[in-house]
């Protein structure tokens, strides 16, 4: 974060100081809200949870080289108090953005978000200093504690925006407003909280709305090949940029082909020229996730050539999404744990099938260890049944899947496409799945893992890397 006096602080975010001998004192250090995360210098923003009070580490905080604290009440060390903490960060992230005079990049999507994110820093990092989200910091406490790493030197600033609620991307654009807003797709992810494909379009769609004018340099990059994206042209005043395999889209993918290890190559076309390229990530489904991120850095300046190198070297950089390793036995394990929808489980279970390829050649089989959904209301069922009826048709050698009731409807979904039994299995949890594995994989398999995140599927993933030794397969 730019360097600010508590003072200072205190005026931006409406609070009272309290217990602090020196107003002049500055927080030099990140904004925190875990206290074993405190450095020298650091402003602990105290939050009440459910199970955990910020409050009652403040003093730890304090002790361990904080400035100062963030709070709702006085907490008998230096402290700034306010009424809602929430919107004293947002009005601080808010501050130092425009203090920065950072150019703010921001996505939404159904799915892809945090890959896309990936991809955009690795490029953007190339041109000037940049900072993006760890993981997928994406709602109204990510957001701002992402926003308050920009420094004095910081130029770009990409942030990632979920949401659950219409609504949502409204508050988060509000408090670091975007000048590119960029939207992948719009999906069934949360489609029990919205109720409709067409109310999470309305709800994304709030991305682009929040935008300046084209006259102020406002930038709506849009997915031409999602016609509920493509739609949400008519709902914002800045310049539409539109990515996409569609021959309309300014930035496009051809002739695009998959290799035997499911990386995808492709002719980048862009409004400026064209340049080939072999992504090292995995599945086709990044094909539009690359297009995208190459939307975002060709406005800001970047040639086709330079992004097609930094493309070429981008690498998967938030954790259990598409983890390759090969054990020393041969098996290779995918972690994709990390979380799950509808769509992000068909581009998992393809890329899976691409990944494969080489390995049924030697008689290695695909396995795919899938776990629940969430979020998903009434369409739980029916999405959980499509998905398993979905590994038969890919030809998956075997589904296993893991937990309660709906992983029996993804091994019911594959048994009534006509696995029989053959081709899939329930199991009870994780465990059971390790012990699965463990006992039939052999060398050239290839396992996925994928699921919600409170399936806490990564524990196979892990399990099955235990006592391995790890390593990136040849090439990867």
């Amino acid at each position: 974060m730019i360097t600010l006096s508590l003072a200072e602080i205190a005026t931006i975010v409406g609070g009272q100081s309290h217990d602090i001998p020196d107003p002049d004192a500055h927080v030099t250090g990140p904004v925190v809200i875990d206290s074993r995360q405190v450095a020298a210098g650091s402003l602990f923003v105290a939050f009440a949870g459910e199970n955990v009070d910020g409050h009652d580490y403040a003093r730890r905080a304090v002790e361990a080289g904080a400035t100062a604290v963030l709070a709702v009440r006085p907490v008998g060390v230096p402290a700034i108090v306010v009424e809602d903490v929430v919107q004293a960060l947002g009005a601080l992230a808010r501050a130092v953005v425009e203090r920065t005079g950072a150019t703010t990049v921001a996505l939404t999507g159904s799915s892809g978000k945090t890959s896309t994110k990936d991809l955009i820093a690795q490029l953007l990092r190339h041109k000037a200093p940049t900072v993006w989200p760890e993981g997928n910091l994406n709602n109204e406490i990510g957001l701002p504690l992402t926003a308050l790493r920009a420094a004095d030197d910081t130029r770009f600033l990409v942030l990632e925006m979920g949401a659950r609620y219409i609504g949502d991307i409204r508050y988060l654009t509000g408090l670091v407003p975007p000048r590119i807003g960029l939207v992948l797709n719009v999906g069934t992810a949360h489609i029990g909280e919205f109720g409709g494909r067409e109310q999470i379009a309305q709800a994304k769609g709030e991305m682009v709305e929040s935008l300046p004018s084209a006259e102020d340099g406002g930038i709506a990059v849009l997915n031409a090949d999602d016609p509920l994206v493509r739609a949400m042209a008519s709902r914002t005043k800045a310049r539409v940029v539109l990515f996409g395999e569609s021959d309309e889209a300014d930035v496009r993918a051809e002739n695009v082909h998959i290799d035997g290890l499911g990386r995808p190559s492709f002719r980048l076309r862009t409004p400026t020229g064209c340049s080939e390229l072999t992504l090292r990530l995995y599945g086709e489904h990044h094909v539009s996730n690359a297009l995208a991120a190459t939307a975002v850095a060709h406005e800001l300046g970047m040639s086709v050539d330079e992004i097609a190198l930094a493309l070429s070297e981008a690498e998967t950089l938030s954790r259990w999404r598409m983890e390759v390793t090969e054990r020393a036995d041969g098996v290779t394990i995918v972690n994709d744990a990390y979380n799950a929808n509808p769509d992000s489980m068909r581009a998992a279970l393809r890329a899976l099938v691409a990944m494969g390829g080489a390995a049924r050649e030697t008689g290695g089989r695909t396995w795919a260890v899938l776990g629940p959904m969430a979020e998903l209301g009434d369409e739980a069922l029916a999405e959980h049944d499509a998905v398993g009826r979905l590994a038969v048709r890919l030809n998956v050698s075997k589904l296993v899947a893991v937990g309660g009731r709906e992983a029996s409807w993804l091994q019911l979904g594959a048994y009534n496409e006509g696995s029989w039994g053959e081709e899939s299995v329930h199991v009870s949890d994780a465990q059971a799945a390790v012990d699965l594995l463990r006992s039939e994989l052999r060398s050239g398999d290839v396992v996925l893992v994928k699921a919600s995140r409170s399936a806490g599927l990564e524990r196979v993933a892990q399990a099955l890397l235990e006592n391995a030794v790890e390593g990136e397969v040849s090439g990867r």
